[in-house]
């Protein structure tokens, strides 16, 4: 039986995280920590876990496998791969200056798909900012001495950001979130990074973290970014919400919405849909069943579903491909 499955996600209490995903997003945890929570993964290194229904208690990985490739959808049909991969990411200080490979070069080197990305501000502090690409055109040489030497950021293109703003990741895409912003990233379903600076952090061991900076310099293209930071269009045909293309791209299509009352939707049998509720409180009603959600939950709904409705006053994402 297809329904709403509510999902558990692993966290991650890296160095650079705070306490907003416990304090604030509901996330139970032991860690002092939590930089973040993997809310859609059927990757290794972190797995989500379904919640309620007769598959409690099994991943969503495991549960896929039994209920067959039809409920992802046929627009996964290329993927040979759970293809996504959602986060809150909270960023109690800056992240490495970093880059991700694309498919071609992380199938090569690193036996898995390269990563695209994208990055929902859900809030942010006064003055907040963070790195994207860099703010003149650089050649490869350049690059690896500004490196060697530590003048890397000075050729960083450094963006303020406001709560709302969109910033879409190409693999080999020069980023870095910087301190005091909390963001939902929708990625391919990928671990691959390539740090090329770290302020000289030190990690658990007492040592410096590791730099991958020949990689880096395999794949980060040495450019000035050319996509805009804004949704990409508003969406004024659904009764009962506010909705907004946020990106589109052959790996997602991803959309926020704001729940006033009541509005419907429908998973169809082209792609399955997760919904990430970042505000508020909302039901999701399929026939006879609701689904209470709040403040840092995720739902998984899979393909062909069919109709169901949101109930409440929300702001959330919602991902498909």
């Amino acid at each position: 039986m297809l329904y709403p499955m509510k999902l558990e996600a692993p966290l991650k209490d890296y160095l650079w995280g705070g306490t907003r995903l416990k304090d604030e997003f509901g996330k139970e945890t032991k860690l002092d920590k939590v930089a973040e929570s993997w809310e859609l993964s059927c990757h290794k290194d972190g797995q989500s876990i379904i919640t309620n229904g007769e598959a409690a208690g099994q991943t969503l990985a495991e549960w896929l496998k039994k209920a067959g490739s039809g409920v992802l959808g046929s627009k996964a049909e290329k993927f040979p791969y759970f293809p996504l991969l959602i986060k809150f990411i909270d960023a109690k200080q800056s992240l490495s200056v970093q880059v991700h490979p694309d498919n071609d070069y992380a199938m090569r080197v690193e036996g898995e798909y390269g990563k695209t990305e994208m990055w929902y501000i859900v809030d942010c502090e006064p003055g907040a900012g963070l790195l994207y690409g860099f703010n003149r055109e650089l050649t490869k040489e350049e690059f690896k001495r500004r490196i060697e030497d530590n003048t890397l950021l000075e050729v960083c293109n450094r963006v303020p950001v406001h709560k709302g703003d969109v910033f879409f990741i190409d693999s080999g895409t020069l980023h870095a979130i910087g301190e005091g912003i909390l963001i939902c990233e929708i990625q391919q379903s990928s671990n691959s990074t390539y740090r090329i600076y770290d302020y000289g952090r030190v990690g658990s061991d007492g040592k410096p973290r590791e730099l991958h900076v020949d990689k880096a310099l395999d794949v980060t293209k040495l450019e000035v970014p050319k996509r805009g930071t804004k949704p990409l269009a508003h969406i004024d045909i659904i009764p009962g919400a506010k909705m907004e293309l946020l990106a589109q791209c052959e790996y997602f299509t991803v959309y926020h919405g704001e729940l006033m009352d009541l509005c419907s939707l429908t998973a169809g049998r082209d792609s399955f849909q997760c919904l990430t509720v970042l505000q508020g409180n909302m039901r999701v009603v399929k026939g006879g069943h609701e689904l209470e959600l709040s403040k840092g939950d995720t739902v998984f709904l899979p393909a062909g579903l069919g109709d169901y409705s949101l109930v409440g006053q929300a702001e959330f994402i919602l991902s498909k491909l």
